[in-house]
């Protein structure tokens, strides 16, 4: 009998949403920037702060779903994928190309939740 776990499922919609949100932050940050430089105010930082906590959150939402899918033998392909890709997003905005990818593959993986 296949075994699915409530927390892969969460992770993989946040891995969804993240991937979204990976792709627009250059775009927001960007703005917010040049929102700054023009009218002299500190939005960027916020705007910066906001996609690295909710990359931290999918970070540790992969990290449990690991721990939990090992524990029930479901394949732990999709959360090392997005471990990886939400530490590269949480270095540097500059990886985001590669934290996007790496979001959408861990995405379909732990949505999967194939079984060992």
């Amino acid at each position: 009998m296949k075994r699915k776990l409530k927390i892969n499922i969460i992770t993989g919609i946040a891995d969804i949403i993240m991937a979204f949100l990976i792709m627009i932050s250059w775009f927001a940050v960007l703005f917010a920037a040049v929102g700054d430089a023009a009218s002299g105010t500190h939005a960027t930082g916020g705007i910066g702060t906001f996609f690295y906590i909710c990359a931290g959150i999918t970070l540790i939402l992969h990290i449990v779903g690991w721990i939990k899918s090992k524990k029930n033998e479901i394949s732990i392909v999709g959360h090392v994928l997005g471990i990886i890709g939400m530490a590269c997003f949480l270095f540097t905005m500059f990886l985001a190309f590669p934290a996007f990818v790496l979001a959408i593959l861990a995405a379909i993986f732990t949505l999967l939740q194939k079984n060992k």
